[in-house]
């Protein structure tokens, strides 16, 4: 399998976002916090989701035959046990993250999709299958009002965005990473016979806002970008929609995957 990634952050910050590669598997995560939460940890974001993901590669690597969420719930596990003595692990607005893996083995392609990340499978001849989890999606579009309506950063903004986090890993609610490894069995899973695979790609959400935000492709097209341009060309036309309307610019990332088939 051939990887080929791109990240881009936001002006100011710090790229909360994460991506790598080990032979036949790919990990992304995308980190989430609160500006200004620093006290409850002392590490960060992006901290978070550069330890999540590392540790995950690393156990791909060396347990190919665990289930992918297991192999999440040991991963969320360790890396909360690397800093539940120094910070706030269970606050509602400390460090979390969505998941995003694909994983080849035993001639299929396993994915899995936990929070507001997204798996695309290109397959010839037919539409390309794309593996959300909308639960987050669906509970934030109740707050999002309200949150344009209050400056970012500000106690208010803060407040709201601690009311909507305060749905995290509970039944009802939407589920990712963050201090408990039992989120990891709430993530969508699934397979399918890597025959006929063309391509695959894993998105951040500041990333699939080329389809699901801004609408300037589908699938299929975005799909076959990734195929001729690359995946910096598509986060370039993501930074392009943002400034035409006036959009808050997110960490964009993409990791396209080829040679699904080779042995």
């Amino acid at each position: 399998m051939r990887v080929t990634m791109a990240t881009d952050p936001h002006a100011g910050r710090a790229n909360e976002d994460f991506t790598g590669a080990v032979p036949a598997a790919a990990v992304l995560v995308d980190g989430a916090g609160i500006p200004g939460a620093g006290p409850l940890c002392r590490h960060g974001v992006a901290w978070y989701a550069a330890r999540l993901g590392g540790g995950l590669l690393t156990l791909l690597w060396h347990a190919p035959g665990r289930g992918l969420a297991d192999l999440l719930g040991e991963a969320i596990e360790q890396v909360t046990g690397e800093h539940r003595d120094t910070c706030d692990v269970t606050s509602s607005i400390s460090p979390s993250a969505a998941v995003a893996v694909l994983r080849l083995t035993g001639g299929r392609a396993e994915h899995l999709v936990l929070g507001d990340a997204t798996v695309v499978l290109d397959r010839a001849g037919s539409a390309p299958l794309v593996v959300t989890d909308p639960r987050e999606v669906v509970i934030s579009s109740r707050y999002e009002a309200a949150l344009r309506d209050v400056p970012e950063g500000s106690d208010e903004h803060r407040r709201i965005l601690g009311d909507l986090r305060a749905h995290r890993n509970r039944p009802g609610g939407f589920w990712v990473a963050k201090d408990d490894p039992r989120a990891a069995a709430e993530a969508v899973t699934g397979s399918c016979p890597v025959a006929g695979l063309t391509g695959a790609a894993l998105f951040s959400n500041g990333a699939s806002r080329i389809v699901d935000r801004f609408a300037l492709a589908g699938w299929p097209e975005v799909m076959a970008a990734l195929a001729s341009d690359g995946p910096g060309a598509i986060i370039g036309r993501v930074r392009q929609a943002e400034a035409r309307h006036a959009v808050a610019a997110d960490d964009a990332t993409i990791a396209y995957c080829t040679g699904l088939d080779a042995p």
